[in-house]
């Protein structure tokens, strides 16, 4: 994956180009420098609450916003305001995650970094990443809106039991949908024309979570948690719009942290990762790393927010640094607030 934009005069880059480095969402600095670790090397762990502390603190931003607002004028945001609120919301802080991502990869460096250094975004496809980006943000946030935005019921409306629950579901559930349209992508003749682009590149960066072909991103921007609400909805939770966020931030965060390819001990946060732990089936960096280093149109670790159905279909791939005779509890891993 050839990418040579950053390294070339700036008066030549085009208008996205100025826009990414603008915004600092590359995935290292050119200018400092990367750890290099072996396989075997201690990994620091990113300890749970620290996680869940970032995701929390930075969705509970646009809600405390608008409980503010509805407090100061004794109404509701309008749907097309919160909708305006909450996109903004969604954009900023995967914005930050990005930035914060690269701190942590100089700071700890990155798997398979002995052998390999992280892809680059094309130089001909930083302005599809981008539309894809901020579409994400965009599309999903409308589909939240308009399935789930009650004027009727505040900020403060939010049940915090049901939210604990629904955290965990939401990421089981949405990996279910996810697995089988994911594997069906690898094993269908007719699909895989759709999904190869997302896989030339074999050690991913953040913004490459995004890098895909149109009919891909449909499944993911709006397929994937369309199924999910409604399978939630059918079982039962009242998935409140106020919830509904909350999750989605964790699945985004899980998204970009999952193609981060950050030498970390690190699992995707959920209220149930003590339970999956028990089965083994909680989810490492590593495993979405391996997916796209060691696959191709066969793969395996095929979720992308838990492991439980690659355990219960025995897709799985044996971890190589992020193993726990590697993790380091000792030294943990920090993640910056902000």
């Amino acid at each position: 994956m050839k990418s040579t934009w950053r390294r070339t005069d700036r008066t030549s880059w085009t208008s996205y180009q100025k826009l990414v480095n603008s915004l600092g969402i590359y995935h290292v600095s050119l200018n400092k420098r990367i750890p290099i670790h072996q396989k075997d090397d201690p990994m620091p762990n990113l300890p749970d609450w620290r996680v869940h502390c970032w995701i929390l603190i930075h969705a509970l931003i646009p809600i405390a916003i608008q409980q503010i607002y509805c407090s100061l004028f004794n109404r509701n945001l309008h749907p097309i305001a919160a909708f305006f609120l909450y996109s903004m919301a969604f954009k900023c802080n995967g914005i930050r995650e990005i930035q914060i991502l690269r701190q942590l990869g100089h700071r700890y460096g990155f798997l398979d970094g002995d052998k390999h250094f992280r892809d680059e975004v094309p130089d001909d496809c930083v302005a599809k990443v981008l539309y894809s980006l901020f579409s994400t943000a965009t599309f999903r946030c409308m589909i939240g809106v308009m399935l789930s935005y009650r004027r009727s019921q505040l900020p403060s409306s939010l049940s915090l039991p049901w939210l604990v629950v629904e955290i965990g579901a939401y990421s089981i559930v949405l990996d279910f949908w996810f697995y089988w349209y994911h594997r069906c992508m690898h094993e269908v003749d007719g699909l895989w024309k759709y999904h190869r682009t997302h896989h030339l590149t074999k050690h991913p960066n953040p913004l490459l979570t995004l890098y895909a072909d149109y009919e891909q991103e449909i499944f993911d921007i709006a397929g994937v948690p369309l199924m999910t609400y409604g399978t939630l909805k059918l079982m039962g939770f009242p998935m409140g719009f106020y919830e509904w966020w909350i999750c989605q931030q964790y699945v985004v965060f899980t998204e970009l942290f999952g193609h981060s390819g950050l030498r970390i001990y690190a699992t995707p946060p959920s209220t149930v990762t003590w339970l999956l732990r028990l089965f083994d089936a909680e989810l490492q960096t590593e495993d979405h790393d391996l997916h796209h280093r060691k696959g191709w149109r066969k793969s395996h670790n095929y979720g992308k927010q838990t492991l439980v159905w690659d355990r219960l279909f025995n897709t799985c791939h044996p971890r190589i640094e992020a193993t726990k005779e590697n993790a380091d509890y000792d030294n943990p891993a920090i993640m910056p607030l902000f």
